[in-house]
């Protein structure tokens, strides 16, 4: 197995110096059971924003309520979204908060666009799934997704 020289290791757990916002809008996602949670720290590269927050649903339906609870949970902390793009459509869905940008995409999308490897350079962080119920991520029954998260 080769390893990408360009991209850097992934970490379990929230990365070092999380913001508020950024835990925040996590938190939203897992509310409404995103998977496949994943934070690219942009900084350093170039970027025009510091951090992608990226997460999956498994329908549209699913892909616009995670969508509307991360903006909703926001809201209520003072933070608008300055842009919102994709949500008719619910295959893609972008929140941008100036700081950092939400995605949202159906599996499929995020199989196609596959961020993760265009931002391979940037440190990735995947995030446990969350069991809501049990206050703890659930066991991997179903083994790695293809973005190295278990999926339930």
């Amino acid at each position: 197995m080769t390893t990408d020289p360009l991209r850097k290791p992934a970490s379990q757990g929230p990365p070092d110096g999380l913001s508020a916002q950024l835990a925040w809008a996590i938190e939203a996602a897992q509310n409404k059971k995103a998977f496949a949670v994943t934070l690219l720290d942009l900084r350093g590269l170039g970027a025009f924003t510091e951090s992608f927050l990226l997460c999956s649903g498994s329908s549209n339906r699913q892909v616009q309520a995670i969508s509307d609870e991360i903006e909703d949970q926001l809201a209520r902390r003072g933070l608008r979204v300055f842009h919102r793009e994709g949500y008719d459509q619910a295959e893609w869905v972008l929140l941008d908060f100036g700081s950092f940008l939400v995605h949202v995409f159906s599996e499929r999308a995020r199989l196609f666009y596959d961020l993760e490897r265009l931002w391979r350079s940037a440190r990735r962080t995947d995030v446990p799934d969350f069991d809501a119920t049990a206050g703890n991520p659930p066991p991997s029954e179903s083994g790695p997704s293809p973005h190295g998260v278990a999926k339930p």
